[in-house]
Formats: C-alpha cells, sequence, structure tokens
C-alpha cells in the first residue's frame, strides 16, 4: 500500500511539489481533490522534494490535495490492436473506442543494447524519388526533416506513411493543429492505410506534459512490434514542439536556463529519443524520421543544431520540395549499391548537373548572355525540378532511374553528361523512329529562328 500524502507545499504552473520519501523520478501519482482525480509525473527530485507535472493541469487543486504515488512510472498498453487506433499523448483513446487490455510496457526505458545491433543494410523505400534515389533511407536510420512554418511537411509525412514498404507505421503528433490531426487521420484511413498504424496525437490544446509523452509511448510501441520481427518506421512531428515543452517546465521550475532560454540537457534528451532507432539481430527494425521546425528558418537553432549532431544526415524541405543541396543520408552507400547498376550513376550526375543549372540561373539573373550550353542546363533544370523534385512525383525507384535518363537524354547527348561509355551503352534511352522527324522539324525552327 503506497503511502498517502496530504500537503503540497507550492503551485507554479501546472507543477506541484510537496515533501515525499522513497519516490523514484518519472514515477507517476495521483492527486484526488474534492473535483476528481487527477494523474501526475515525478519530473524532478531535489533532497526529499518531489516535483510532479500535473497532466490536467493544476487550476483548482487545493494546496491540502491527497497525493497517492503508484510505485512504477508512465506505462501504455500493447498488443496488436493497437493497430488502427488513435491516442493521446496519455495513451487514451481518441479515436472515442474503447481502452485496451493487453500487457502493460513502460515507457522512456533505455536504448538497445549496441552487440544486440546490426549494420544497417535494407532500404526503406518510399515512393519518392528525392528519397530513394539521391538520399536512400535505411532501416533503423534516425533522420530529421529541417523545414519551416508553411512547408508540407505534414503532408510529406502523410505520404511517406501511405507508401513506404514496411509493415507498421507508429504516428506521433505533438503539438498539432486539430486540422492537422484530422488530416493525418483522415488521410490514413481513405488509403486504407491506417489499419497498419497507431497515432499518439497530442494537440495544443492538450497538456504540457503529454507532449513530453509522445515519443517515449511512440517509440516503446515501436520497439514492441519490432521485437515481433516487424519492419517499423516512426513518424514524429514536430520535435520543436517537444523542446519547447521542455524549455516551458524547465522555466516553471526556474531551472538555469541555457541557450535560448531551452534546458542545459536538451542534447541527451534529444538523443534519448533518436537512439531508439535500431535494427535487432534476429528480429526487426525501428526507423525514426522526424520533423523539425527551424524558427526563422535558422539551422543554428538550438534544436536543429543539437539534432544534427544527433542524427545520420537530414532532408531540408524549401520552396515545398526536398532540396538536393545539404539534405543528406550518410547510411545511403549501405544500399544503393545493391538496387540497380546505374543508382549510383544517375544520383551523381543529375545533382551535379543541377548544381551547374543552378549556377546558370544566377548568371541569367545577372544578365549575362546565354550559351548553348546554359540553355540545356535550363531545359534540364526545369524539367528535372519539374518531373523530379515535386513532391507530387509517386513512383518505385526503378522507374524513377528510368525517368532520370529519360531528362538526361531529352536535353544532352551521352558524351555531354560524362557518364562512361559502358553504362551509357545499357541504359541510354533508344531512340524511336517517331521521334527522329520531331527532331529535324525542331532543327528546321532553330535554324529559320536564327535566319
Amino acid at each position: 500500500m503506497h503511502k498517502v500524502y496530504r500537503r503540497i507545499e507550492q503551485i507554479a504552473g501546472n507543477v506541484v511539489m510537496l515533501e515525499a520519501e522513497g519516490v523514484a523520478n518519472g514515477e507517476l501519482a495521483e492527486l484526488t481533490t474534492p473535483r476528481g482525480t487527477s494523474l501526475a509525473q515525478v519530473i524532478r527530485l531535489d533532497g526529499k522534494r518531489a516535483y510532479l507535472q500535473v497532466f490536467a493541469g493544476s487550476r483548482g487543486i487545493p494546496t491540502d490535495a491527497q497525493v497517492r504515488f503508484l510505485g512504477h512510472p508512465m506505462e501504455v498498453s500493447f498488443s496488436d490492436a493497437l493497430l488502427g487506433r488513435v491516442f493521446d499523448g496519455s495513451g487514451s483513446p481518441r479515436d472515442k473506442g474503447p481502452r485496451l487490455g493487453g500487457d502493460q510496457i513502460a515507457i522512456g526505458g533505455p536504448s538497445v543494447n549496441p552487440a544486440k545491433r546490426i549494420i544497417p543494410k535494407n532500404m526503406v523505400r518510399t515512393g519518392i524519388p528525392m528519397i530513394d534515389i539521391f538520399n536512400s533511407l535505411v532501416e533503423s536510420q534516425k533522420l530529421p526533416i529541417f523545414s519551416v512554418a508553411g512547408e508540407p511537411y505534414n503532408p510529406l509525412l502523410a505520404r511517406i506513411a501511405l507508401q513506404a514498404e514496411v509493415d507498421v507505421i507508429v504516428l506521433g503528433g505533438m503539438g498539432l493543429k486539430h486540422d492537422d490531426y484530422l488530416f493525418f487521420r483522415d488521410t490514413l484511413e481513405e488509403s486504407g492505410a491506417l489499419s497498419r498504424s497507431v497515432l499518439f496525437i497530442h494537440t495544443a490544446a492538450d497538456p504540457t506534459v503529454e507532449c513530453l509523452m509522445v515519443p517515449d509511448i511512440c517509440l516503446a510501441v515501436a520497439e514492441q512490434f519490432a521485437l515481433q520481427d516487424k519492419r517499423v518506421l516512426v513518424l514524429l512531428t514536430d520535435m520543436t514542439n517537444f523542446a519547447d515543452s521542455l524549455k516551458e517546465i524547465s522555466i516553471t521550475m526556474e531551472q538555469i536556463p541555457s541557450n535560448r532560454g531551452y534546458p542545459g540537457d536538451l542534447y541527451s534528451r534529444l538523443a534519448a529519443r533518436y537512439e531508439k532507432a535500431v535494427d535487432f539481430e534476429g528480429a526487426g527494425s525501428i526507423t525514426v524520421l522526424a520533423v523539425t521546425t527551424m524558427p526563422g528558418d535558422d539551422v543554428t537553432h538550438p534544436v536543429p543544431d543539437n539534432t544534427g549532431y544527433i542524427t545520420e544526415g537530414q532532408f531540408y524541405l524549401r520552396n515545398g520540395r526536398i532540396e538536393p543541396f545539404g539534405s543528406l543520408s550518410r547510411l545511403k552507400q549501405f544500399v544503393n549499391g545493391k538496387t540497380r547498376g546505374d543508382h549510383r550513376t544517375i544520383m551523381d550526375t543529375m545533382i551535379q548537373l543541377y548544381a551547374g543549372y543552378r549556377e546558370t540561373l544566377e548568371k541569367q539573373a545577372m544578365g549575362f548572355r546565354m550559351s548553348d550550353w546554359d540553355r540545356k542546363l535550363l531545359k534540364y533544370g526545369q524539367q528535372f525540378e519539374g518531373r523530379m523534385m515535386d513532391l507530387s512525383v509517386n513512383i518505385p525507384l526503378e522507374k524513377a532511374l528510368d525517368l532520370g535518363w529519360e531528362i538526361l537524354a531529352d536535353s544532352f547527348t551521352p558524351e555531354e553528361t560524362g557518364i562512361p561509355s559502358k553504362i551509357t551503352d545499357s541504359f541510354w534511352p533508344k531512340k524511336s523512329a517517331a521521334d527522329e522527324p520531331k527532331e529535324e522539324e525542331e532543327e528546321e525552327e532553330e535554324a529559320a529562328a536564327t535566319a
């Protein structure tokens, strides 16, 4: 039987403080008042002082409220019945469905022993050429999507959830607008992907502490599915909201702030979540893809800055497209040599020529005369952006590689690309007889225009 305390020493924001013994950090407690019972979690210990974050807020809690510690940390029910369901940040049903039974698993546990991990070797196909070709996503990888407010990062995550070749999708939303929550739910439901997904959604109107629990709940559930030999993809949005919740609580507890008011252990807090990405030996895997918004498009902001040291690359989302420059997958070399013989050639050549296109745009903006080569680069760049970079493009990897050859052949000759002839002989598109008259007509039109 757990001891009941009846004296709260301090109430600051949604954090209450009392003196208690034998309490563990992260332990749950029940606060009983005349208005009902509220759940709280220990977030700091200072000698005999225990600081608790009240889930439903501290409004209406008197100083003589009864506090009973439960002797265990936050837990969530786990079973296969989780699939197709939507929950809030505390694990309670948000979809008006029944509460689930099954095994209770603790959240926020340690990351997997490195001795039980294996070297990443499998690609996660998404159907998005800018990921599959140029920065392949690899099983057990942890990658952030750096973006700014207004970019379509949530639609991008939804598309990845629909198209990724994995067994289970675990989607965690932090500080979402209600419209964004409905968008995720309706998109997955209409496409039939909800049956292999489980959603834990914290909206901006929910208690702050639930925002902090969303990544831990998602990763705990993902770990259990991975131990059942499932390939699990965890999608999180937005980790900046998670960090802002950390800052809010640290300010409430009057902790000494670090850079821009964030707590000094921000790096450790982020790393504890990202390091849950793993490929188990003899079981499944957990891959983590998380949105990190950059206030003011500032990559030196503490959240993206710390994230960059933890993760294995990043995707930059700018102007509604995944930006090829700056985006990086440090594990892509483990998989893109095993797909098709021309994968790395297309990846390197198209990015090199696109860099030339960007330089040509600068020359054009400054009024320089365009050469024949510049005009070819301009034609190529426009096709590359419209047919390859656009996030609406949804094609398998092999068709995306074929499309890359088509775009190259439409603007250049094989010799102009710098690709070895032994590769172009195998993959360069063969001209059909119907194309030759069109080329002759174009040459005649160019000659007439010149005259």
